[in-house]
């Protein structure tokens, strides 16, 4: 998922897809190109991290799916979102990542705010050299809840995002707050 941060440098070279581009990756095969890449040292030594604001460098997935290089400063997160129905993958290079979700489907569309049944919360720890894929409906937040050290992921998704619904989360209740575009990210 895109983070909302500035730009970084132009794109790196990305290893080579493991995915013909005529057939669609789904979440395993996003799972080993986004492990692949956070094991290129060069390429995640390669990404300019700033002390306050998270960076980030799109890369050339498989099969026509986004990809992103991010780096994480200490205390930064997502805040709570989903992909669109998009399928994913993230895998951390550097450092570790905390990731929140739910274990539910949200309805895609005619809904401001939800109350949560209790047992949905879900919570996993990402140190570097592990990552997770995901189905279409995903919802989570993403923290580098290190208090000192950078961390740095590599995220895949497809297809490419179309958007992203942007949530607040106060105890059981979700608020839908807005939806970012491509062009909000790019």
């Amino acid at each position: 998922m895109p983070p909302s941060a500035s730009l970084a440098s132009p794109s790196p070279s990305s290893p080579s897809p493991s995915v013909p581009s005529t057939r669609a990756p789904g979440p395993a095969e996003l799972l080993d190109f986004v492990g692949r890449t956070a094991a290129d040292g060069e390429l995640i030594a390669s990404l300019p991290l700033d002390p306050d604001d998270r960076t980030w460098v799109r890369l050339d997935g498989p099969g026509g799916s986004e990809a992103w290089l991010i780096g994480w400063p200490p205390g930064t997160g997502t805040g709570w979102h989903d992909h669109a129905g998009s399928v994913g993958a993230f895998f951390t290079a550097r450092g570790a990542l905390r990731e929140h979700s739910l274990n539910a489907r949200l309805p895609t569309e005619g809904w401001r705010s939800l109350e949560l049944d209790e047992g949905l919360d879900r919570t996993r720890r990402l140190t570097a050299g592990r990552g997770r894929a995901f189905g279409r409906h995903h919802v989570h937040e993403v923290l580098n809840d290190s208090a000192t050290a950078h961390a740095v992921s590599v995220h895949a998704y497809y297809p490419p995002l179309p958007h992203i619904r942007r949530f607040s989360r106060s105890g059981p209740l979700l608020r839908l707050e807005h939806v970012e575009r491509p062009e909000d990210w790019r």
